[in-house]
């Protein structure tokens, strides 16, 4: 007997395939503050949340700030860019 191919999905009913990553690269103009504000109000972390994510971009060049769908992630990114962050969806 054949198995049915079972569809993934996370906790909040999206494909697994589909779940995509805002990724937040590092600048030489916006300030600690600054990202870690934009991250608490625009992706809605906590302030250590964000803070050792602006460390990673700093010391690393890039992180992964926010994961979900692209129709989710991207009024996200749209309002990072607007705020000058330098940001992508991958």
């Amino acid at each position: 007997m054949k198995k049915e191919k079972t569809i993934p999905f996370n906790k909040n009913r999206e494909l697994v395939e589909d779940i995509k990553k805002i990724v937040l690269y590092n600048d030489d103009f916006n300030t600690f503050d600054f990202v870690i504000d934009t991250l608490v109000e625009v992706c809605n972390h906590n302030v250590n949340q964000a803070e050792q994510c602006a460390f990673i971009v700093h010391y690393k060049g890039k992180c992964s700030v926010k994961r979900g769908s692209f129709n989710k992630l991207k009024p996200l990114k749209e309002e990072m860019l607007r705020r000058s962050l330098t940001v992508s969806i991958e």
